[in-house]
């Protein structure tokens, strides 16, 4: 599975094809990485809350069919959508996305970065006081602020259907991050999204792109 590197293009078009492909493929139809960049759009998962979406402005409110809340997507960020056949994988969805966040890490480590989980909160989150430090989180998240301390540098949201793949992993790189005070990021009030300029790392959209791109392939591999 070789990323197909699709540039910036407009999220409502690059949904549709998604779609489309999903619908139309076999069990023979090879599996395909696309990685793009969109120009500003709020997205809407199927919980989506509208009152997630505090001041969208001039952007766009897209609904879509993936899991989650609201996120946001734009310029700066690298968004993969893996296509995959998870029954030819020979895994399920809860490794899917294990293998996804994986991926992450693994990307941020390329730039030095440690990334970390947090239980029950899909995607990868980066230490705001020392980004770099490599000790994991130890002991449980506080209650009331399971994210206290950590920024969200990506998001995820899947699809699957017929037991295929669609939609999948935002990572920040160099954003203009004024519009996730706008909402709610996933449905949680004050958390704080990141990208890797943010916190020190000056990297372009293309070799991100081809850092993540590459370990998704590697790790997602049957």
């Amino acid at each position: 599975m070789l990323p197909k590197m699709r540039g910036r293009v407009d999220y409502l078009p690059t949904f549709e094809a998604m779609q489309a492909f999903t619908a139309a493929r076999t069990a023979q139809t090879p599996d395909e990485l696309w990685l793009c960049e969109h120009p500003p759009v709020y997205t809407q998962g199927l919980a989506g809350q509208a009152s997630h979406v505090l001041a969208p402005g001039s952007i766009p409110v897209l609904q879509t069919n993936r899991g989650g809340q609201v996120t946001y997507h734009g310029p700066g960020q690298v968004v993969a959508y893996p296509l995959i056949n998870l029954q030819r994988a020979g895994y399920f969805v809860k490794e899917y996305v294990f293998r996804i966040e994986e991926s992450v890490i693994r990307t941020l480590a390329h730039f030095g970065v440690t990334g970390h989980r947090v239980e029950g909160s899909p995607g990868i989150y980066v230490r705001l006081d020392d980004p770099f430090a490599h000790g994991a989180l130890t002991g449980p998240r506080p209650a009331g602020d399971p994210f206290r301390g950590l920024g969200k540098i990506a998001a995820l949201g899947i699809k699957v259907s017929r037991q295929c793949t669609y939609h999948g992993v935002a990572f920040n790189v160099a954003m203009d991050l004024e519009p996730y005070q706008r909402i709610n990021p996933c449905g949680y009030a004050g958390l704080q999204s990141i990208d890797l300029s943010t916190i020190g790392v000056h990297t372009s959209w293309d070799e991100a792109a081809q850092v993540l791109g590459n370990k998704l392939a590697t790790y997602l591999a049957p």
